[in-house]
């Protein structure tokens, strides 16, 4: 692949090709995304021929540790558990602000929490808001979250007496155009996990669906290439001639059911 060698990478030809390249947290300032999540496989697409739909639907995390305002790229994922278990929004004034913007308050859904952290960041002109969970104890925290507790203390904030969080982009829900095999519009070119749109998620993804979407696409994909191969209907062929994209004409509708192959 040329590894090593100036100026490139060279090509690689394949029958089938998958991409698995994840999201694209990474072309916003803070994320929950690993360094390699700067979109790739959506730009290959797209210049392949393939559709994307739904780029729109970023959904991010109400909660990720502040790290100061001039951090950058992935910020350390502090995880709704910790809410779960009874830990508060507050302001610099620890003011429960989500009480009365849900029912649910700090337990809305990840679009609503975000908004109102952000909300309340505007509102006070603070670049954070905090996650109280001191009530906890060191006890708890050492038994229920020792992961985070550890995460914490070494970027030298210990959450059993302060944490700061601001909102993180954190899951694209949408991306490369499949079907429920993971087909794109490009013959042979197939996508899953994070970098596709395969339907099941809508604008705001559920908790673990990206780690059922990753293992159940990934399985049907790898059976339709491999009874594709079987059948002889992945004869090699010469690639699709790059497209360049403009505003909304590169993304076609999903494609069009059919059978499992």
């Amino acid at each position: 692949m040329g590894e090593g060698q100036r100026d490139g990478v060279g090509a690689v030809h394949a029958r089938a090709v998958v991409l698995a390249t994840g999201g694209m947290g990474q072309v916003y300032s803070a994320t929950t995304n690993p360094a390699v999540s700067t979109g790739d496989g959506v730009a290959l697409a797209l210049r392949a021929g393939a559709g994307v739909t739904d780029l729109e639907f970023v959904q991010f995390h109400p909660t990720v540790l502040w790290l100061g305002p001039d951090a950058e790229g992935q910020q350390p994922l502090i995880s709704e558990a910790v809410r779960g278990e009874g830990a508060y929004l507050v302001d610099a004034d620890e003011v429960r602000f989500m009480v009365g913007q849900h029912e649910l308050a700090e337990l809305a859904p990840r679009d609503i929490v975000a908004k109102g952290i952000m909300r309340r960041m505007r509102e006070t002109g603070a670049e954070h808001m905090y996650l109280d969970g001191r009530h906890f104890g060191a006890q708890m925290w050492q038994e229920r979250f020792p992961t985070i507790l550890a995460s914490c203390r070494s970027h030298g904030i210990d959450p059993v007496t302060e944490l700061m969080v601001p909102p993180a982009a954190h899951y694209a829900s949408g991306g490369v155009c499949t079907d429920l095999q993971g087909r794109t519009g490009v013959p042979g070119l197939y996508a899953c996990g994070e970098v596709a749109c395969t339907g099941v998620h809508g604008a705001n993804r559920l908790a673990s669906n990206s780690l059922l979407e990753g293992l159940v696409f990934a399985e049907r994909i790898a059976a339709h290439i491999a009874g594709c191969d079987r059948a002889g209907e992945l004869a090699p062929g010469d690639p699709p001639t790059p497209v360049r994209c403009g505003g909304y004409r590169c993304w076609p509708p999903r494609p069009g059911p059919t059978s499992s192959g």
